[in-house]
């Protein structure tokens, strides 16, 4: 998923995820708390929104089929009250729970799953996540412009919606967890029509009372919600327009609880080293890896033995302490808390020295002259000086290219424009808890093609044709043989060198005393960045 992440502002990375948030049933409901952030919402459509700071409100206004037990990438039925697989992999079909309604009161039925997926695979609704229902029977003829719907999708009953695949595909029930995959009222639709994300209608734990623009947005707890006890708070306020600063100043001074844009870059050392702060702060993960492309369509890395050695060549370490021991170094593209990453490997070694030689033997003996794309946000471009640096000591020249982050993504989807690029601030956080999410859009041969994700530029069929046989590897009792065909494809990427991996963020949440809840729930692996639903008010009685 690309997310509008800062790093070192609103820092998306790893950490052990439990197997169970410990959810305390029994803490009060009541009370509010308030949330910063810089910039105000592009939208709260389920279909539309695409970026960190929309992704946990979306969640907490629409429900889909499935969920995730909260604070953790384990998958469980959210709407839906029972999900069944035929053998073959291809019939799913979902029964819903009695008596669920959206905001509005109206009772959610199998024809609004039908509505709610048909919309956001629509291709008038243009939204970017209608690629992730490619499985679905008749998805392909319709967004060939033939045909009208999707013929995959066949309401049984009030109760029951049956779901055809075109081909078996493990990732379909993480699929139905995604936010496009939110079930949503043709009538309110209808009436709002492009306004809708303005003014959502859903099912979930929160319900939108107010909205203005640049200022704030407020949810409130909606009392039919399916699950009992949830949400914990009676509100959500969301102030919009405030520098992470002046955010950070807000909490210190008892005026917010979590500001939503991170710890500042410039205040961070300070806020961990003042332990009245510093045992205020959450420290969790992501799916999250932050890398260097180097373009294989462009020499002179269409040669393996320079790409190798610009991987020997760049010092993670040094890197990770310029963002204030704020990530790990990553050798791979998976990060650890992913199924399918490779605990055994461990990747380039640092070492200029032989890096100096590979690059003799491949025939540059004195280096040569590249650039380095970069998005011009702090720190990314103090992370660009330190790879023109190590870069420099083989011999490599680097001239380095701070753009806008548009102008950086607009580079990458050109074959033949930006040698390499250093992710920062446009890095790949996981859409869903599996392994297959970081190999097609970014490094599978569907992405290398203009506008794509793919800026390495890197197609291997045959890796294709083996990342196609393990998403068909359905059911529980292939899931240790899909997990291992995985593992083997990335570390068969690794072999080819198309990126240079250089390390999986960690991210710090700084809460006041007035809240509460797991440690999970605040670095939540799904609900980026925060579940709202099970937070609590250490104030309400």
């Amino acid at each position: 998923m690309r997310k509008l992440l800062l790093t070192g502002a609103s820092t998306l990375a790893l950490c052990a995820f439990p197997a169970l948030a410990q959810v305390d049933e029994d803490a009060p409901q009541g009370g509010s708390m308030i949330v910063t952030y810089k910039d105000d919402v592009a939208t709260l459509d389920p279909a539309i929104g695409y970026d960190w700071q929309n992704w946990s409100m979306i969640k907490s206004l629409f429900d889909g089929l499935m969920g995730y037990e909260p604070g953790t990438t384990t998958l469980r039925n959210e709407l839906a009250a029972s999900y069944d697989i035929s053998g073959d992999g291809l019939v799913h079909t979902f029964t819903l729970k009695d008596g669920i309604s959206f905001h509005n009161g109206r009772e959610i039925t199998a024809a609004d799953v039908k509505y709610s997926l048909e919309r956001v695979t629509n291709p008038e609704t243009r939204s970017p996540g209608a690629g992730f229902f490619g499985m679905i029977d008749g998805f392909d003829t319709w967004n060939a412009g033939e045909g009208e719907g999707l013929s995959g999708i066949e309401v049984v009953n009030d109760k029951t919606v049956r779901i055809t695949l075109s081909r078996p595909d493990a990732t379909f029930g993480h699929v139905m967890a995604l936010n496009f995959a939110s079930i949503v009222p043709k009538e309110a639709v209808d009436e709002k029509g492009e306004d809708f994300g303005r003014d959502p209608v859903g099912s979930g734990a929160f319900t939108l009372a107010e909205w203005t623009p640049g200022q704030r947005l407020v949810f409130e707890r909606f009392d039919g919600y399916h699950r009992a006890g949830v949400p914990k708070l009676d509100q959500v306020t969301f102030e919009i327009g405030l520098e992470p600063t002046v955010a950070l100043l807000r909490l210190q001074q008892g005026q917010a609880d979590v500001p939503g844009d991170g710890i500042p870059p410039a205040q961070f050392l300070q806020v961990m080293n003042d332990p009245a702060q510093a045992d205020n702060v959450i420290e969790g993960g992501q799916l999250h890896t932050g890398y260097i492309t180097l373009n294989t369509e462009m020499a002179p890395f269409d040669n393996l033995d320079v790409r190798k050695a610009v991987n020997m060549a760049v010092n993670k370490d040094r890197i990770v302490r310029i963002i204030n021991g704020r990530a790990v170094p990553a050798n791979q593209p998976l990060p650890p808390t992913m199924p399918g990453y490779a605990e055994d490997y461990e990747g380039y070694p640092f070492d200029p020295e032989g890096a100096r030689q590979m690059l003799a033997d491949a025939g540059f003996p004195d280096g040569f002259t590249t650039e380095l794309y970069v998005m011009n946000v702090d720190p990314n471009p103090r992370i660009a000086q330190a790879i023109q640096q190590d870069l420099s000591e083989i011999g490599i020249t680097v001239e380095i290219r701070n753009l806008a982050q548009a102008n950086v993504i607009a580079a990458g989807g050109e074959k033949d424009q930006a040698p390499m690029i250093w992710s920062g601030g446009m890095a790949w956080i996981a859409d869903f808890p599996d392994p297959s999410n970081f190999y097609g859009p970014i490094l599978g041969c569907a992405g290398a093609v203009p506008g794509g994700w793919n800026w390495s530029w890197y197609c291997n069929e045959a890796l294709d044709a083996r990342a196609a046989e393990a998403d068909a590897m359905t059911g529980p009792e292939n899931a240790e043989a899909r997990e291992a065909a995985w593992r083997q494809i990335y570390l068969d990427v690794m072999a080819d060198a198309p990126w240079v991996p250089v390390f999986n963020e960690q991210r710090f949440t700084l809460t006041s005393d007035a809240i509460a809840g797991d440690a999970s729930l605040f670095v939540d692996p799904v609900h980026i960045p925060v579940n709202y639903d099970y937070i609590y008010s250490t104030e309400a009685e």
